[in-house]
Formats: structure tokens, sequence, C-alpha cells
């Protein structure tokens, strides 16, 4: 069995795909998956979704309007108990100056404090966490 890193409540990680480096997270064991604050969601007939990176509050947002391939659409149970259909893309991270592929979920998290979610699936079978810890990545 493969040693599993230690991470704190909040993280830094950098979704390379979209250009979006240090970006603060929140580690959430209550969620499933990954989320990321966007604007503008929207399919088009070809399969592929569009969304925008602006947010005055979090500096790592560039502004940009971004074009991906739809990995999928589901149904997810925001934190609110509110259900909505969403829009997945697979994207590599890097998380601890490691690269992963992974998949997240765009929704619009303007009221929340964290633009980005790390939900259990993610985390499985690689990380545990220690909600006294924050920041964990800018000591390693």
């Amino acid at each position: 069995m493969s040693q599993k890193k230690i991470i704190g409540r909040r993280e830094i990680i950098s979704i390379l795909d979209l250009e979006l480096f240090d970006l603060d997270a929140k580690v959430d064991t209550g969620a499933d998956s990954n989320s990321l604050h966007c604007d503008d969601i929207f399919i088009d007939d070809e399969k592929f979704v569009h969304f925008t990176l602006l947010d005055e509050i979090h500096p790592a947002y560039h502004g940009k309007k971004m074009r991906m391939p739809l990995y999928k659409l589901k149904r997810v149970k925001s934190s609110n108990g509110i259900v909505q259909s969403r829009a997945s893309i697979k994207v590599d991270i890097l998380f601890f100056g490691k690269k992963y592929k992974t998949v997240v979920s765009l929704t619009n998290r303007s009221d929340m404090k964290y633009p980005m979610l790390i939900g259990r699936k993610f985390l499985s079978e690689r990380f545990l966490v220690d909600v006294s810890q924050e920041y964990l990545t800018k000591t390693k």
C-alpha cells in the first residue's frame, strides 16, 4: 500500500488546462466531486461547454472565455440541498507537485469563499485530510 499524503482543509491547486494557477481550494470530504466557480456556462450543439473565468474576489481568475469538451452532464445536490444539472469537464491539475487528470463540475460559486472545491472522489486512495491544518502545499 502506498503512503497517502496528508493535506489540510484548504489547499492551493492549479488547473493547467484552464491556465488557473495557485487557486485557493476548500477540501470537502462531504462533497462527492470537485467543483469550480465560473460564469456564463452553456453547452453548444457540438457538446462543448463554454464558460467565463472572471471573479474580482479571486485573483487567479483571468477573465478568459473558455471552451472545453463536455465530459458529462449530471445532477448534483448542492450544499443548500438544491439539485442542479451541471456540466463537467476533464482537466489536468497540479496538486502537491504532481499532475493528475480529474473531473470538475462547473457552477456559479460566487457566494462561496473559495472558487474551487475538492471532493472525495479525487481525494480517495490518495490523501488524508487533517482538518487542523491548512495550506500544506505551501510548505512542500
